[in-house]
């Protein structure tokens, strides 16, 4: 099993280039360790730049070092590259078109059950909007070599996101096909193409696996560059599909699923399914230690309250799946995005764990309610 997260791939590149090429700047915002990057700091301590928790100083740095002719590399959790130096982004960046790589480390829900604050379930959008930003997101440490090596050959703004643990490996040292925005086909097949990007192309490899022992031929794309999106190769394998997948750690709105959606449907219109994260409060963790099942979620946006529960099962009700025989209300902890929810004494078995989350907006003051979050299943021994 591979150790060595995409992160820490990105560091070995730099450290090999570094040694000949002295225009490689490397900055973070007090994320040298998030990013892998001590090695480089202490090895090139001239070459690098540490901001302190200054996101939009990080990107502007960049920017005038990037006038001045070197070639930096700006390191931050994509959570907060974002959104709090969007601005810098946009416009010192791509507007001026300058020679800057923005590292979005630990991104999608990488950081867990720090919740909300923590995660970045919109920079593909966010970043894919702004005019001369390309978006990559690679999918394993040597495709995430051959991203890097090939940025350092181009003068163009880039953001790169990253999560923060291994991925399993796709490819390997001596076999990883790589053509600068051009998705990598995995696997050919005629019943469904499956499209995915980042870390969730492993996981959809190993779907199509699945399904080709039920008979059910598949097509999966490695679509490391969501911008600019290989839109021949989208075409080419909808063609041959007679329906098309999208797999992303990313809101269901702007993302790797809403712009496949729309150059299939320009071009050869069939059904596009967009598995992505869920528009509701998000389980990132269920711990059970004897009895006792701790539960940490996601918190949801404006809402006043929340109904965590535990069901002896789950059913389909209303186009959502939920827990069923439940009864087991919880009062929560939510602190800085993050809800915890303790469940003690609770008898042996497999239970499922679900919540929602709701507001009083109605006139009558009622509660209205968000969609059930994603379930998970915990099993006191």
């Amino acid at each position: 099993m591979n150790k060595i997260p995409n992160r820490q791939a990105i560091c070995e590149v730099l450290m090999d280039k570094a040694k000949e090429d002295k225009d490689i700047m490397v900055l973070c915002s007090d994320s040298r360790g998030s990013a892998s990057m001590t090695p480089f700091a202490d090895n090139f301590p001239d070459q690098f730049i540490e901001t302190g928790i200054a996101e939009q100083n990080l990107v502007s740095i960049s920017a005038g070092l990037a006038k001045c002719g070197k070639k930096p590399f700006a390191c931050s959790p994509a959570c907060f590259l974002s959104t709090r130096s969007y601005e810098q982004a946009k416009v010192d960046v791509a507007y001026s078109n300058t020679n800057v790589t923005l590292i979005g480390i630990s991104g999608g829900i990488s950081y867990g059950a720090l919740g909300m604050s923590h995660h970045s379930a919109q920079d593909i959008a966010a970043m894919s909007a702004i005019p001369n930003m390309r978006v990559y997101l690679p999918s394993d440490r040597h495709q995430t070599k051959h991203l890097i090596e090939a940025l350092l050959k181009d003068e163009k703004p880039s953001y790169i996101r990253v999560g923060r643990n291994p991925v399993e490996d796709i490819y390997t040292e001596d076999n990883c096909p790589f053509e600068m925005d051009k998705a990598t086909v995995l696997k050919e097949g005629t019943d469904v193409a499956i499209i995915a990007c980042g870390e969730m192309v492993r996981p959809a490899f190993a779907a199509a696996k699945l399904l080709e022992e039920q008979g059910i031929s598949a097509t999966v794309l490695d679509m490391y560059c969501v911008k600019p999106l290989d839109t021949e190769g989208v075409i080419k394998a909808a063609k041959n599909a007679k329906a098309v997948i999208t797999v992303e750690e990313h809101a269901p709105f702007g993302g790797l699923g809403s712009m496949v959606a729309q150059v299939v449907g320009a071009n050869c219109p069939k059904k596009v399914l967009n598995m992505a994260l869920p528009d509701a409060p998000v389980i990132t963790n269920v711990k059970v230690s004897g009895s006792t099942i701790k539960v940490t979620y996601k918190a949801a946006a404006n809402a006043t309250g929340y109904d965590v529960v535990l069901g002896t099962g789950s059913k389909k009700e209303n186009g959502e799946t939920r827990p069923y025989h439940y009864g087991n209300h919880k009062v929560l902890n939510l602190k800085e995005g993050t809800v915890t929810a303790t469940f003690k004494n609770v008898p042996k078995g497999t239970w499922v764990v679900g919540m929602h989350a709701f507001n009083r907006t109605s006139e009558d003051g009622k509660k209205v309610f968000s969609p059930w979050s994603n379930l998970k299943k915990a099993t006191v021994k």
